[in-house]
């Protein structure tokens, strides 16, 4: 008995570089970025780069919003005509989105189609190494269980630490008060963020950059022994060059695989977080 032939769809906030998901044929729906009443789809209209010249423009934030289940059936239709059997999808945590039920309803109106979605309960790059693994499984013959549960296990070994550049952007979305904001530049206060329970949290503040990235570098050495992760990822928000600074602190510190992924947060999640943001993602056993 041969394994069907498995399609996998994601969206645009697993992270995941256009080009690296077109290597292992992956569907990426996008997240929706609203500027007023235009419509944007995020990595396919408009990058991290694109995002934050167009705030700084009108100084305001956009919204973002989850696909519509139409942009999964459309996904799902055109993976099937290109031979797909099978659909393996994965969205972005739910708690964070409701992408997981855009694309649950987009199930629910092929009903005699093979389709399976999981939510991921992660995101970024996060959700993106658990969207590589299950293409990797697949290229090996995995069935969709298999794939799933090779997905699930890199989550559950994925650790994520980010360093944000300024308070600025959560001030302007609400999610804190431009005074504390104010004061937090005043201070050059560096919050870190990290994956807790499926959403984006504030783990600790520190001060200045450099003892920021000093920070988030300690906390990924506190999750490696000696041998380098099986994946790494450099994140960042519209700051490729005080990526590359990071990166170089990071394995002078660390060991680091060769092979190392670049990648933009994508606009769904950067305006909740701000330009400038730096951090690594990686898959330690």
């Amino acid at each position: 008995m041969t394994t069907p032939k498995i399609a996998l769809v994601t969206d645009t906030d697993a992270s995941l570089p256009r080009e690296v998901a077109a290597r292992h044929r992956i569907w990426q729906v996008p997240i929706m970025v609203h500027f007023g009443d235009e419509s944007l789809r995020a990595v396919y209209d408009l990058d991290d780069a694109a995002t934050f010249a167009r705030i700084r423009e009108e100084g305001r934030l956009p919204t973002t919003a989850a696909p519509a289940p139409g942009q999964f059936v459309d996904a799902f239709l055109e993976a099937f005509e290109q031979g797909a059997e099978q659909v393996l999808c994965f969205t972005v945590s739910s708690k964070v989105s409701g992408t997981w039920k855009a694309a649950q309803a987009a199930r629910a109106m092929l009903p005699q189609r093979d389709i399976t979605v999981v939510d991921s309960r992660s995101l970024s790059m996060g959700e993106g190494f658990m969207v590589l693994a299950a293409a990797e499984a697949i290229a090996a013959g995995a069935s969709v269980n298999e794939a799933i549960a090779a997905a699930e296990w890199t989550r559950e070994h994925t650790h994520l630490f980010a360093a944000l550049a300024t308070l600025k952007y959560l001030a302007m979305s609400g999610r804190v008060s431009h005074m504390a904001a104010k004061m937090a530049g005043v201070l050059n206060i560096r919050p870190i963020l990290t994956i807790q329970n499926g959403e984006l949290a504030l783990l600790e503040k520190t001060r200045t950059r450099r003892k920021a990235w000093q920070r988030v570098i300690a906390l990924a050495r506190q999750h490696i022994g000696e041998r380098p992760p099986q994946r790494l990822s450099i994140l960042h928000i519209n700051a490729l060059e005080e990526a590359r600074a990071f990166e170089k602190m990071l394995c002078e510190a660390m060991p680091c695989p060769e092979e190392r992924l670049y990648a933009e947060l994508t606009p769904g999640l950067s305006v909740h977080a701000g330009e400038g943001l730096v951090g690594v993602a990686f898959v330690a056993e």
